[in-house]
């Protein structure tokens, strides 16, 4: 979550005092550093710079310099500075090894060398890079976001690809301000809609509408008289409030706990973009502006990142800790990581390349989960990816390169293997009020603290011991650290900022987890939680090594300590020696002790760390309940083998009353000298041993006083460096990242990049699906494109056309059919692709078989016509039925008999041209009519009856009747009648065939 890259000249240290004061929007110019422009271009780039170049006043901008970078051929000499000389009054120069940059001037970039600036003075780098991969726009801009950091200003005019977007993505992070060629008025739009689609560019215009843009901003930054405050810090404060709410309202994301200066300079920089003066005007602005506020959003989430950065701590993270956590697996664990902040995801990436590494080293393959999250969900968007451009060759060695990474087929871009992209899951999420990860064996959070204020680094770092495993390790950036909370961890290694949760013992304070979570995401949901609870086994642990520790040392009352004094477990009675110490509660043994116990018992303690020996004091008068007693206390480390492995630097304090005048127990005084002579004389030596006695005390005194100042002193010159490394911080950030990856691949491919992996599972089972559907219905197909190749076919195809699996790719003219009286296939399908019309005919094959093919354009979903889809169908058994019922129906036609059909309700379903001439009605008249029309009235009853008959399938001969005719005459005629019976055994037809009388009648 938040911004992940230095955006400011100088974060504020922990503890340091800011105040909710308006800034000033001048930035007045460091003497010899002018601010200046960098303008990258490429193919058609020529035309923007004299657009650019020829609207800029007569007198140039007032303090400002121009470096312009172009790709230029390495072979021949360039011609740019005399071209670029005709457009403007400034002067106009190539730039040399060693120039240094100086105000109302244009400086350009020589062939065949990359060009960098460092300190104000350019430096000519011959390129690694082989021709056709070179990135000149990205180093120089890169360089100038280092060098120049807020004074820094990149444009982007016209040119193919990419070069450009991560310099911009660099200046951006450093508070500069970045513009870019509106598309519609480039000759190419490739470098300047892939920097528009960081979404981090200020101003997108034509090139001619830049310099007077270039004016105003310059005035109103660099060039600006101080102005007296317009605004009282209450109307500040109120109108910050206002913003802060804006971004929470819009975004979800609360702003006003993040460093102030890096607030304060990222509003200014965008007033300064709108020419606004005022904070109230700005606010009014948001609020009329919704993508304003989504604006300022991103520029607050500008992130640096890279594989492998800080590559010495990346070192110390492989060698020492990766190892650790694998080892410590059983054979089916698994390992949780999480990286909060991964802006794009090299980080998270780079981890779980290591772990992979080291698991196939150690041979212990474990299941692992990378946990990344960030507040941007442009950044989780590309990271989810897993693609990123061809100059991430630089920071990742050259065999992991190899073993993780394929390049993609133009050379541009590499993709993260399947294996380790599995491996990881990213989310949107905000680290300050979204639940955390737990159980987790590893967090890296590099370069996320610095940006946040002292309050919000006070709730994440116990955040992160909660939700580390106990012995997790925590991984920092360069300038950041546990801070107040060592007692949470252990160094691992310093200098990488590395750590490790430390066992909570027994007796050890821990803030509650509500200091550092809201109480709705609290377990259970119902407040706050003291402390994970250590396990039930501590106890009688501690128990048993205090009680061993003081039998081996004969003592009945004692106490185990850590080395910061912290009691861990009490044993007898310890109120003669120790009390509660006023202030807040705790249990330190130090602040506990009583008068005359505590200077030796500190600098016992003292001795018995750095020295890891017993430490003892025979005879200290100690003043308990208004008496004094003589003490003898005795400090030593708990035997090593005593201990259990994640409870180290343990000490077991033993305190024994001696009796009055007895001195030291006689055991206590086996190595004392015994003294010699008379009465006298011992007793002279007696008073010279107190003597000595006393003078080590006030040596010791004096010592322990100088400690303390020390101590005091070293505390001050820590915090001191604290607060320079974070005000350095910005600069060690570029420092770090100066050769950052280039984003090569362009915004249409990421977009279908990203659709294809996440609908790659849906897809394979369409494919699937498809294929399975092509070869069940056994309908051949055929697919050919414009050019009448060959692209697919189905089995079913093969009966049709010779076809093999070879011949995929094949023009359809070269394949040989089995078709006996069809040959103009080819010509066929050209004619529906020119015409669109689809064509069907039935062809016969060499073995007889009748197919009906058919012949239809292959659209699109673009609806573009891309070839031709033939497809066969096998309708030999249609044929034949076609051919019997063609056989039947001429039967029926020409029968010279009266045929008719009628269902059971009498319907009238079909008339032969026999019962036309029969009857008089024709067949259309007949088909409207009921067969109860032709009987005569008298005949009717009769012949329901035997309708009845029929409807049970009855079989009935022929009888002598009579029928009406259309005239109304009643024709004397002999009428068979059948049942018609389907397939289930029922009637459901009445067949009649009807002779007029005196012909013979069917039976005669």
């Amino acid at each position: 979550m938040g911004p992940r890259s230095g955006p400011e000249a100088r974060p504020a240290a922990q503890g340091e005092a800011t105040s909710w004061e308006e800034p000033s929007l001048r930035m007045p110019p460091e003497e010899g550093y002018p601010p200046i422009v960098g303008i990258g271009a490429s193919a058609g780039g020529l035309g923007a710079l004299e657009a650019f170049f020829s609207n800029m006043p007569p007198e140039g901008l007032p303090g400002m310099a121009f470096v312009v970078v172009q790709h230029l051929a390495p072979d021949h000499k360039s011609m740019l500075a005399d071209l670029i000389r005709r457009f403007t009054n400034l002067a106009v120069v190539q730039a040399e090894d060693g120039m240094e940059v100086r105000p109302d001037s244009v400086y350009v970039i020589p062939p065949n060398c990359d060009l960098s600036i460092f300190q104000g003075h350019l430096q000519l780098v011959e390129p690694h890079a082989p021709r056709g991969m070179r990135l000149p726009i990205d180093v120089f801009f890169r360089s100038l976001a280092q060098d120049m950091r807020e004074r820094a200003i990149g444009i982007v005019l016209s040119g193919t690809g990419s070069d450009g977007t991560l310099g911009i993505r660099a200046i951006k992070g450093e508070g500069g301000l970045a513009m870019a060629q509106a598309p519609e008025s480039a000759e190419y739009d490739g470098m300047p809609g892939s920097a528009i689609g960081t979404g981090l560019v200020d101003l997108i215009l034509p090139p001619a509408e830049m310099p007077r843009e270039l004016l105003a901003f310059n005035r109103r930054v660099f060039t600006a008289a101080p102005r007296d405050a317009e605004e009282l810090p209450g109307q500040v404060e109120e109108s910050l409030r206002s913003v802060f709410s804006l971004l929470r309202g819009q975004t979800g994301h609360d702003f006003s706990l993040y460093k102030r200066n890096t607030v304060h300079r990222r509003i200014e920089r965008r007033m300064a973009v709108h020419q606004i003066d005022r904070l109230a005007d700005y606010v009014n602005y948001l609020r009329k502006n919704r993508a304003e506020v989504e604006a300022l959003f991103r520029d607050l989430m500008i992130g640096v990142t890279r594989f492998f950065r800080d590559p010495e701590a990346f070192e110390v993270l492989r060698e020492n800790v990766i190892p650790r956590i694998i080892s410590a697996k059983p054979a089916e664990g698994h390992i949780r990581v999480w990286v909060p902040g991964c802006s794009t995801g090299e980080e998270a990436y780079s981890i779980a390349i290591l772990l992979h590494e080291q698991m196939n080293r150690l041979n212990h393959h474990l299941k692992v989960q990378v946990f990344a999250t960030d507040l941007d969900r442009h950044a989780i968007d590309i990271a989810r990816m897993g693609s990123f451009p061809a100059s991430i060759a630089t920071d990742v060695p050259p065999e992991i390169l190899a073993k993780h990474f394929t390049l993609d087929a133009e050379g541009g871009s590499f993709r993260i293997h399947k294996g380790i992209r599995d491996s990881l899951i990213f989310s949107e999420q905000d680290v300050i009020k979204d639940p955390p990860f737990s159980k987790l064996d590893l967090i890296s959070c590099r370069n996320l603290l610095i940006y946040m204020g002292v309050e919000l680094q006070k709730r994440l770092i116990p955040l992160f011991h909660y939700s580390l495993n106990p012995g997790g390790y925590l991984f920092l950036g360069t300038s950041e650290t546990v801070g107040e909370f060592s007692n949470l961890f252990d160094p691992v290694d310093r200098k990488a900022k590395l750590y490790q949760s430390r066992l909570e013992l027994q007796g050890s304070v821990r803030p509650p987890l509500g200091r550092f979570m809201p109480p709705a995401l609290l377990p259970g949901g119902t407040g706050p939680r003291t402390s994970r609870t250590a396990p039930d086994t501590t106890k009688p642990r501690l128990r048993e090594i205090t009680e061993r520790a003081l039998l081996q040392h004969h003592g009945s009352v004692g106490a185990l300590v850590n080395e910061r004094g912290d009691i861990l477990y009490l044993h007898g009675r310890m109120g003669k020696f120790l009390e509660p110490a006023p202030g807040e509660a705790g249990m330190n043994v130090l602040k506990m002790a009583r008068e005359g116990l505590q200077r030796e018992l500190t600098s016992a303690l003292h001795k018995a760390v750095t020295h890891k020996e017993a430490v003892c004091h025979p005879a200290l008068r100690v003043k308990a309940n208004g008496e004094a007693l003589v003490v003898k206390l005795t400090l030593r480390p708990v035997d090593a083998m005593a201990q259990h492995e994640s409870q180290a630097n343990l000490y077991l304090m033993v305190l024994e009353e001696v009796p009055e005048g007895g001195g030291a127990p006689e055991a206590d005084r086996r190595g004392l000298p015994e003294p010699q002579g008379t009465p006298t004389e011992a007793l002279a030596h007696i008073e010279a041993l107190k003597q000595e006695l006393r003078s080590k005390e006030d040596y010791l005194q004096s010592t322990n006083e100088q400690l303390e100042t020390s101590n005091e002193e070293l505390k001050v010159a820590n915090e001191e460096m604290q607060s320079i490394n974070e005000e350095l911080q910005s600069t060690n950030e570029e420092l770090e990242t100066s050769k950052e990856e280039l984003q090569s691949v362009n915004e249409e491919m990421a977009t279908v990049n990203a659709e294809l992996q996440l609908k790659v599972l849906e897809l394979s089972r369409a494919n699937n699906d498809m294929n399975n559907l092509l070869g069940g219905t056994g309908v051949g197909t055929v697919f050919v494109d414009h050019l009448l190749r060959i692209q697919r076919f189905t089995p079913a195809a093969t009966q049709v056309i010779n076809l093999i699996p070879s011949d995929v790719g094949r023009p359809l003219s070269h394949i040989v059919s089995n078709f006996t009286d069809y040959s103009t296939l080819v010509e066929d399908v050209r004619k529906v692709m020119d015409d669109l019309v689809p064509k069907e005919i039935e062809v016969e094959t060499q073995s007889g078989i009748r197919y009906l093919l058919r012949i239809r354009p292959y659209r699109t979903l673009e609806n573009v016509i891309e070839g031709a889809v033939i497809t066969s169908v096998d309708i030999s058994e249609v044929v034949r039925g076609r051919e019997g019922l063609d056989r039947l129906a001429a039967v029926v036609r020409d029968a010279s008999d009266a045929i008719t059909m009628q269902d059971l309700e009498g319907r009238i379903r079909a008339w032969n041209p026999g019962a036309v001439r029969l009857f008089g009605w024709t067949e259309a008249e007949a088909l409207a009519m009921n067969a109860v029309e032709l009987i005569p009235p008298d005949l009717q009853v009769d012949e329901q009856a035997r309708i009845q008959r029929l409807a049970k399938a009855e079989v009935l001969k022929p009888i002598h009747t009579h029928r009406l005719a259309k005239s109304g005459q009643a024709v004397e005629v002999w009428l068979t009648a059948t049942a018609l019976i389907n397939a289930s055994g029922e009637v459901y037809a009445i067949a009649t065939t009807i002779r007029r009388a005196g012909v013979a009648s069917p039976l005669e």
